[in-house]
């Protein structure tokens, strides 16, 4: 049975419930990176930041972080307290992290895609002090002080330069430059960051991310893509979330390197900053979709992209297309698995494989253990296919407010993470599909991601989502939700057959649907709840 600790989202009932689930980390000391850096590389460059043309030695954010700190506590903010941000991506987000490494507040990153009465509910739950936002969320913000009486608005406004008094957040860093709060004694069990994920319930859940976790992730992560004190890293997915943060962010800035912050993604942009031989990009880390827009692009053929030595990708399966094109151009995408609550990641593949196995995610990083689980909790066969449970010290410990979400997530060690997954005869991974994206059809299981790689294989074809639909034979069959290239058209009886030459009968889609664009999220994932909703009705399972 799942271990049900009994917590409230306080600091001391955390480590209470920490303290349940074997095994524990034990009280590891946090250490602080920026601290580390200052002393010894203190004018080395750390985030270029391209939205505003701005360069922050590890000196610059290690006084950036003090003073952060400094002001958060002449207003009453410290160890335990929430502070949310509410922005697009920027130097902000590290001042934020690494002043809560050292008072011992906890950030709340915002996904700003979010409605009003989504972030509502998302603030009562986490009761921030302060709210950080960009100064086009004002009106947003505003709003969400009234309803969720938050006590401190503090605002971001790059239009107006650093030294701009409209630019409130800029004044508070240069007021209290030099100054420094009091720094806590924290350990890798403390809580850093809240960061909720999407629910399958109705509502997002606050997965804690301790000092901890952060930590293993840089090793984890970090040895294995190659990170160094001469890496240089674009980062293009919100720092909102775990993949902008966490991949290869943080490793980056763990290992001495140099962050270049793009405030959102755009793929001719992202193109042109990795072929420019003055950024010295080295490092690029992305889900399925920008890979996807970029090799679309038409600079993708003539950018150089020689000086890339790592190119991770994950957050959802990977086509095979994709993985080809990007290969033909000489760079191999190093597939990966992770999630918000594993810090993320949990499996690697390793370049010497990446053609040998392409398609796997690779095998479990040094720090982690995993295992495939049939639906009687015991370990799958070579081949047969599995949920993927995950267990080690980069594992969330729960989530906040949520001891009921929490239990039903464990098992003992055991993080369920709700991928369907197998083993190979090598020992290498391979996520099959999210576990509750399958589909069943006449008593056989679907998975979506494997008809999408066939999908992908179409000419016409520009993006391809799968779903199931009801069928009073079949119980359920496939429909294919298709957009297509400019200028092409499709029909139904031409993918049926493409498909049929390639898949058992059972997978092949019973009909498609051609739309303008797939809905997706703030990191391009496809929202296939909308998908459902859309063709299936109100009634479809809110999964996401």
């Amino acid at each position: 049975m799942p271990i049900k600790p009994a917590f409230t989202a306080d600091p001391q009932s955390i480590a209470a419930m920490r303290s349940s689930r074997p095994p524990s980390r034990g009280s590891v000391r946090a250490y602080d990176w920026l601290d580390h850096h200052r002393a010894n590389r203190g004018h080395k460059e750390a985030i270029r930041d391209l939205g505003t043309e701005r360069r922050f030695t590890y000196a610059d954010l290690d006084a950036r972080a003090d003073a952060m700190s400094a002001w958060c506590a002449s207003i009453g903010i410290g160890r335990g307290d929430r502070i949310a941000l509410l922005a697009q991506n920027g130097v902000e987000y590290f001042d934020l992290q690494f002043s809560c490494a050292r008072s011992g507040a906890i950030a709340v990153l915002l996904n700003w895609r979010l409605t009003v009465v989504e972030l509502e509910y998302i603030l009562t739950d986490s009761a921030p002090k302060l709210l950080i936002h960009d100064v086009s969320f004002t009106e947003t913000a505003q709003a969400l002080q009234q309803k969720c009486g938050i006590q401190n608005l503090l605002c971001i406004d790059t239009s107006a330069g650093a030294a701009s008094p409209r630019n409130a957040y800029e004044a508070m860093i240069n007021a209290f430059t030099g100054k420094a709060g009091e720094r806590e004694s924290l350990t890798h069990d403390d809580v850093s960051t809240i960061m909720y994920t999407s629910g399958t319930t109705g509502h997002p859940k606050g997965a804690m991310i301790t000092h901890g976790m952060n930590f293993w992730n840089c090793i984890n992560l970090g040895i294995p893509a190659g990170v160094s004190l001469d890496t240089v890293h674009l980062s293009v997915l919100p720092l909102f979330h775990t993949g902008g943060l966490n991949c290869y962010s943080n490793p980056v800035l763990h290992a001495g390197g140099t962050v270049v912050i793009m405030r959102s993604f755009d793929p001719g942009r992202a193109l042109e900053v990795i072929g420019d031989p003055a950024q010295g990009i080295t490092h690029f880390f992305a889900v399925p979709a920008p890979y996807q827009f970029m090799m679309q692009h038409p600079d993708f053929a003539s950018t150089d992209l020689s000086r890339l030595r790592a190119a991770g990708v994950g957050g959802a399966p990977c086509a095979l297309t994709i993985m080809q094109n990007w290969a033909d151009r000489g760079v191999l995408l190093m597939q990966g698995f992770g999630m918000t609550e594993t810090s993320p990641a949990c499996i690697f593949l390793d370049p010497a494989d990446a053609i040998r196995k392409l398609g796997s995610t690779g095998k479990v990083l040094m720090h982690t253990e995993a295992r495939v689980v049939n639906d009687d909790g015991h370990d799958c066969g070579v081949n047969e296919i599995g949920e993927l449970w995950v267990a080690g010290p980069n594992i969330t410990p729960g989530y906040w407010n949520r001891p009921d979400a929490t239990a039903s997530s464990f098992e003992g060690p055991w993080l369920k993470t709700g991928d369907a997954a197998r083993i190979d005869e090598e020992g290498f991974f391979y996520i099959v599909d999210r576990w509750k994206d399958m589909y069943i059809s006449g008593g056989e299981n679907v998975y979506p991601a494997e008809v999408e790689n066939v999908l992908y294989q179409l000419p016409q074809v520009a993006e391809a989502a799968v779903i199931g639909v009801p069928s009073e034979r079949w119980g359920e069959t496939g429909l294919a939700v298709l957009v297509l290239k400019p200028g092409q058209t499709l029909e139904k009886d031409a993918v049926v057959g493409y498909c049929s030459e390639r898949l058992a009968r059972f997978k092949v889609p019973a009909d498609i649907a051609i739309i303008a664009a797939l809905p997706r999220n703030a990191t391009g994932k496809v929202l296939k709840r909308e998908l459902r909703v859309q063709f299936v009705g109100s009634k479809a399972p809110a999964i996401s």
